[in-house]
């Protein structure tokens, strides 16, 4: 029995749509780049670049579980360049509070991933 609600754009519409979106739901200086996940055309993959003197960057997997629900994944976390532990309180945070953005972002693309 195939899925009725399964993800039908083509994926480099989806990351031109997420590029055009995603700025708009994080800070304006901040910076952000989508790519199509290679190994998995319902997914995408998301860089931030925060700005500020913290010079953090968030890299998170996007997998669309359906046409309406992201699921959210952090890859990394890199402070100047390098890796660093994601479990200190700062860090925690900035997680939270830019995965709420790419859940926004997702549900902003509503009307384009669910028709």
């Amino acid at each position: 029995m195939a899925k009725q609600d399964e993800l039908r754009i083509d994926q480099q519409q989806l990351v031109d749509a997420w590029q055009r979106t995603l700025p708009e739901r994080v800070q304006q200086s901040d910076r952000c780049e989508v790519k199509a996940d290679e190994s998995d055309s319902s997914a995408l993959r998301v860089t931030i670049e925060i700005a500020g003197r913290q010079a953090y960057s968030l890299d998170f997997k996007v997998q669309y579980v359906d046409s309406r629900e992201v699921r959210v994944e952090l890859v990394d976390v890199e402070k100047d360049h390098v890796s660093v532990d994601e479990r200190t309180e700062t860090i925690q945070q900035l997680i939270q509070d830019y995965t709420r953005h790419v859940h926004e972002c997702a549900q902003a693309l509503q009307q384009l991933t669910h028709a």
